[in-house]
């Protein structure tokens, strides 16, 4: 049965824009239709070069009234602001992560669209490739048996050795827990369910921190957030996971990720019966690797699902069957505010030095199917 597709525009066209144009082109249920940007040049520019059919004025993509879908790509200051107008314009919005930067914008937004009857939606969608689906197989079956703890780490040199302009990424809403952290929460969340306690230790090392390529090359700029967090997570459904996210360390003897040379990663979740060995979670591919209690050496296992490439806008296109198909989406709003919820709930804990509740809660989503046809994900 052919489903009609979902007119799309996406709004903001920084350098994670190409990878979402791109992969939206190939989904027959999304029809990109239009481009936006707070500069109008640049827009009009990823147009021309992916052959989007109009570049407009944020205010007149909101204004469109064939359009009801935004993709919302713009800096994490404004995530908030933009989707806001988006579900006020009568339209469902995919945010890039985080949802928000404050816990009050983030609820006003699953607010606003429960009352209007729209969709949210966020990044990541990493948990949605072959890699993080083939380890949600191997949990569901019990292989590893219960699961009883999880550890995660992503320590790295500072973006600013490699970003042109990195400022934002060490203000409030970034640094290594906002803009790193959300891949490794919501993997876990997705596998295990969400989490009802957190604890925390935070520092930031250095107050300012240097440019170290582009046109800003040797300039200087201050640092707004802590960059080095240790935390504790409590799962409802029993595990205790730690989670460690930094821009100030890169060498780790216990890394199994290697992030492109600047520093180490590692994801993994032990059970009664073994321990699962998870692929990056910034990635939609492996490898998945298992090894049993009784087992003397780790065994990569195949992937058993679609979508090992970069496959980013996945939770776009599954936001767009749920509009249509009338069923619920993945990479939702309810699982993205439980993410921020419980980054903001280790901050607060570090700087309390006490336990936090986390107060929200939200549903593990439902897996995807083995043998899915490219780019479909609905029959």
């Amino acid at each position: 049965m052919t489903v009609k597709p979902v007119k799309t525009a996406v709004i903001g066209c920084g350098n994670i824009s190409d990878i979402y144009i791109q992969n939206a082109a190939k989904w027959e249920i999304l029809d990109l239709v239009a481009l936006a940007n707070r500069t109008l040049p640049r827009a009009q520019s990823q147009a021309e070069k992916y052959n989007v059919p109009q570049a407009k004025p944020i205010g007149d993509v909101l204004a469109d009234p064939e359009i009801e879908l935004i993709i919302n790509l713009t800096t994490p200051d404004v995530h908030a602001e933009i989707a806001l107008a988006a579900l006020r314009a009568g339209k469902s919005v995919y945010n890039e992560k985080p949802l928000a930067i404050s816990r009050e914008d983030g609820r006003s937004l699953l607010k606003e669209a429960e009352m209007r009857g729209l969709l949210v939606g966020c990044a990541p969608d990493t948990f949605l490739g072959g890699g993080l689906q083939t380890c949600r197989q191997i949990l569901d079956s019990g292989e590893i048996g219960t699961p009883v703890a999880a550890q995660a780490f992503m320590l790295i040199q500072g973006p600013e050795r490699w970003h042109p302009s990195p400022e934002f990424l060490f203000q409030v809403g970034a640094g290594p827990l906002f803009d790193i952290g959300p891949y490794y929460l919501t993997a876990l969340i997705s596998l295990l369910g969400p989490i009802r306690r957190v604890t925390g230790s935070a520092r930031k090392t250095y107050e300012e921190r240097t440019i170290g390529s582009g046109p800003k090359q040797g300039q200087n700029f201050s640092v707004g957030t802590p960059t080095h967090i240790a935390s504790i997570l409590d799962f409802a459904s029993g595990p205790v996971a730690t989670l460690t996210t930094s821009f100030d360390v890169s060498v780790s003897a216990g890394a199994a990720i290697n992030l492109y040379d600047v520093g180490g990663a590692l994801l993994e979740i032990q059970g009664t019966k073994g321990t699962l060995c998870l692929p990056d979670p910034n990635a939609f591919d492996g490898p998945v690797r298992v090894r049993g209690l009784n087992e003397k050496e780790w065994r990569e296992v195949p992937i058993t699902h679609s979508y090992t490439s970069n496959s980013r806008g996945i939770g776009v296109a599954d936001m767009a069957y749920a509009l249509r198909n009338g069923r619920s989406h993945r990479a939702n709003g309810e699982m993205a505010y439980h993410v921020l919820d419980v980054m903001h709930g280790v901050l607060e804990a570090s700087r309390s030095g006490r336990h936090v509740e986390v107060e929200s809660d939200c549903e593990r989503p439902s897996p995807l199917p083995t043998n899915l046809p490219e780019y479909q994900l609905d029959a």
